[in-house]
């Protein structure tokens, strides 16, 4: 892993941490059940299955009302390259793309659809 990932993967996680950190306790709770992986870029699989090359983030496995009805656990993955180049290389809009992306993700896992995140202002 070369030095600039390793950066922006302890940026996000410190920020992920604060993000939970000022979650309500009954968002808290299950907030942290739900691992969150670091990836440099949607890999070729990723891509092949309709992820777009330029996505921020994804949510995978059921929702916490659904989960036990389907066989991958829940979790939350960040492109961390993608992240920095929508911040324009900027570490104070980073952190808050990876907060406005992992709120996102968390939402879709606390099972908001898309128009519930964009009434929330986290589109």
């Amino acid at each position: 892993m070369t030095g600039k990932i390793k950066k922006l993967e302890k940026l996000a996680m410190d920020e992920v941490e604060a993000v939970l950190a000022a979650l309500p306790a009954p968002l808290a709770e299950p907030a942290r059940q739900v691992p969150v992986l670091f990836e440099r870029l949607p890999d070729r699989e990723l891509q092949e299955s309709g992820i777009e090359a330029d996505t921020l983030g994804l949510f995978t496995g059921p929702e916490l009302a659904h989960e036990g009805d389907e066989p991958m656990p829940p979790q939350i993955i960040l492109f961390l390259e993608n992240l920095w180049d929508e911040a324009e290389g900027n570490e104070s809009a980073f952190r808050n793309e990876v907060r406005i992306t992992y709120l996102h993700e968390l939402g879709h896992y606390l099972g908001l659809d898309e128009d519930d995140l964009f009434k929330r202002g986290l589109e």
